[in-house]
């Protein structure tokens, strides 16, 4: 089986995962919950579960169900920072993955909630799994990790930096806390919580820590290329974003050329990471692969 298969069937099976965890369209908050299940069917491409869920297999994990609702938690985090990003006061954009973004469908109230509420319900979710484990210090490692890296010392960390610089010119360090927080954050906390659930020991989860960041760091840095020189119509939103929001980016800084240079190098050095494990994934180590040299 190729690559694009195994990929489209490991898709297949966290959106099932996804949907599962679902709140029902009903009552009287209807309507925030049908804008919650909109933003997070829009599709993609679940590289945070899909992440996450060959990190435990890397590790040995076999019980698959054991690590399903952090698989959906994690899509409903990552999704709910889209829905924000997407927002007038954050990058103002119309359109996400091809069609209408939340808020020009829901209002602008109403897609703040949703992100809010996706982030709630994303921890209510990954707290079942402490009623479907017979290891429940790994499941509570497991949480920690999820709560932790999307806050004030993650994602949303991130995020603030970023808004507070939006106009400002940026240097390479901010820049690259900003990336590590607000992209690489999710990344590294993906690949831990597949590694802790599956058994790893705390060596090992620093070691898988460290190749998320550079994957995080990297994934982003091809995210500025592709601002660039990306379709619209392939990556499913404007390019040249960046120049419009005023953004700071390592193309920027650097150029296009010595841009590209730096994922190449980044995207090496975690694999190495990889690659040294006994047991060796070459479905993770090709994922990594296609998420750094993407073209969309």
């Amino acid at each position: 089986m190729d690559f694009k298969t195994e990929m489209k069937e490991r898709v297949s099976y966290i959106d099932e995962v996804i949907k599962r965890y679902l709140p029902k369209e009903e009552g009287f908050e209807k309507t925030l919950l049908s804008a919650m299940n909109y933003s997070i069917l829009a599709g993609g491409k679940r590289i945070r579960p899909m992440l996450m869920l060959e990190t435990y297999r890397l590790f040995g994990g076999e019980q698959v169900n054991e690590i399903a609702p952090f698989l959906a938690a994690m899509e409903m985090i990552h999704t709910y920072s889209l829905v924000h990003d997407d927002l007038p006061a954050m990058d103002d954009d119309d359109y996400r993955r091809g069609r209408l973004t939340t808020h020009k469908v829901y209002g602008e109230a109403m897609g703040i909630l949703a992100g809010d509420a996706l982030l709630n319900y994303s921890f209510e979710v990954a707290a079942q799994a402490f009623s479907g484990t017979m290891d429940i210090s790994r499941v509570a490692k497991a949480f920690t990790v999820l709560t932790r890296k999307p806050g004030i010392g993650g994602m949303i960390g991130g995020q603030a930096v970023d808004v507070e610089n939006c106009d400002r010119p940026m240097d390479k360090d901010k820049l690259d806390f900003i990336y590590l927080l607000k992209t690489g954050a999710l990344i590294e906390g993906s690949m831990m919580i597949g590694a802790i659930l599956a058994g790893a020991k705390d060596a090992k989860v620093e070691e898988i820590e460290e190749a998320g960041r550079k994957i995080g760091l990297a994934f982003q840095i091809q995210d500025d290329v592709l601002d660039v020189i990306g379709d619209e119509q392939v990556i499913g939103k404007p390019i040249n974003s960046d120049e419009k929001n005023h953004k700071t980016t390592y193309v920027t800084l650097f150029g296009l050329e010595e841009a590209k240079k730096k994922v190449e190098i980044l995207s090496l050095d975690a694999l190495k990471v990889l690659e040294k494990f006994p047991k060796r994934n070459k479905f993770l180590e090709e994922l990594v692969r296609y998420l750094i040299f993407r073209d969309k």
